[in-house]
């Protein structure tokens, strides 16, 4: 646990605790809040410092009947402190917000095919950093891998933030990639980054301002340990040179953790994610799409599908260039998901039903059973 050892009531503070929170903790509990989960239990900091809590089994049942509900790093907590001495998890405290994903769903002939089920990356987290690494002047951004981490972003209630990281190694190209990103981040901030040589970095530390917490997300190498280390101002998190060739860093974190900074501030610090599915979409796509949404507004027929309707707004953007035309096939291509991951949750919620009814409809049917 590479975490300061945190001691004392009062620093519960900069960690996040305050009122309204401590409204919400059952009597006779612990708050702490969670850094690190392993199976079954999590490593939690709270005013007595860092601690273990195994799961209750009311937590287990919980996280059984729907992962969602099980503890995640940033998550608040009530603890117990048990006769023996060790700690256990008893509930979990309302989340503010949660950087949830879907599960793996892919695109294929017969359509969309995947698991409904949701994982709660990150909880409590004000300010969502979305990692995309600048490489060379011939690269172009992964630009659906960051649509669609700031369609989970805006979903989650965080403030999205884009950083290009490793901008050192991009030379001229600089300009021409800050553009294309944000074409693709409407209403998103965009900064360069170099962790190495400090570029950017106060600009990230002004996000984490008093208590706030962030998180930061994206592919394998795209430096997100660097720059926590940078934040932290010294080397809390295990990282590893870029390779040769390529300028691609190697995967080295393989576990969330949440890591309090001298200055101010929590930053959570993740793996790189490969694939990253939707999951209960509300407004997360329409915020991101928000250029398309404005176009539609303006088509001749409310429910336009941007194929090939006469008056149509989307379509004339991209004949004229002010849209790009990869732009309304990721729109068309995360709406799709998101219908489909609405669909398999309601289906999901259907099957759950019937199962309880099954059941009451056994124990009624038992012999001796009183009946009206």
């Amino acid at each position: 646990m590479s975490s300061p050892v945190i001691s004392g009531l009062s620093a519960l503070s900069p960690l996040g605790w305050d009122d309204s929170l401590a409204a919400e903790l059952p009597a006779g509990l612990i708050p702490a809040r969670v850094a690190r989960v392993d199976r079954g239990a999590a490593e939690v900091l709270s005013a007595d410092g860092h601690a273990q809590a195994h799961y209750s089994a009311q937590v287990r049942r919980a996280a059984a009947a729907d992962p969602v509900a099980l503890p995640c790093v940033g998550d608040w907590a009530g603890i117990r402190r048990l006769p023996e001495g060790r700690f256990e998890l008893e509930t979990l405290l309302p989340r503010r917000t949660a950087f949830v994903r879907g599960g793996v769903g892919r695109l294929s002939r017969g359509g969309l095919s995947g698991d409904s089920q949701g994982q709660v990356l990150a909880a409590n987290v004000d300010v969502v950093f979305v990692a995309e690494p600048a490489l060379h002047a011939t690269d172009t951004a992964d630009l659906s891998r960051i649509e669609r981490l700031l369609a989970l972003a805006w979903e989650s209630g965080g403030l999205p933030v884009v950083l290009i990281t490793k901008s050192d190694l991009i030379g001229e190209g600089l300009d021409y990639l800050m553009e294309e990103v944000a074409t693709a981040a409407p209403g998103v901030d965009v900064h360069p980054i170099c962790s190495l040589t400090g570029e950017g970095v106060e600009i990230v530390r002004g996000y984490l301002e008093g208590t706030r917490t962030a998180v930061v997300l994206g592919a394998s190498g795209a430096g997100k340990s660097t720059l926590v280390n940078a934040l932290a101002g010294t080397a809390v998190m295990e990282t590893q040179q870029v390779r040769a060739g390529d300028g691609r860093g190697r995967h080295t974190t393989v576990h969330r953790e949440l890591i309090p900074l001298q200055g101010g501030g929590l930053i959570i610090d993740t793996p790189g994610i490969r694939r990253v599915g939707l999951y209960d979409m509300g407004e997360g796509v329409d915020m991101v799409f928000s250029d398309i949404e404005d176009l539609a507004g303006r088509c001749r027929f409310a429910d336009c599908r941007h194929d090939s309707e006469p008056g149509c707004a989307v379509i004339a953007a991209i004949e004229d260039g002010t849209l790009p035309e990869r732009r309304l096939e990721s729109w068309n291509k995360l709406q799709r998901e998101a219908a489909w991951m609405a669909s398999r949750s309601d289906a999901r919620l259907r099957k759950e039903l019937q199962n309880r009814w099954k059941i009451i409809h056994k124990e009624m049917r038992k012999p001796g059973r009183n009946r009206p």
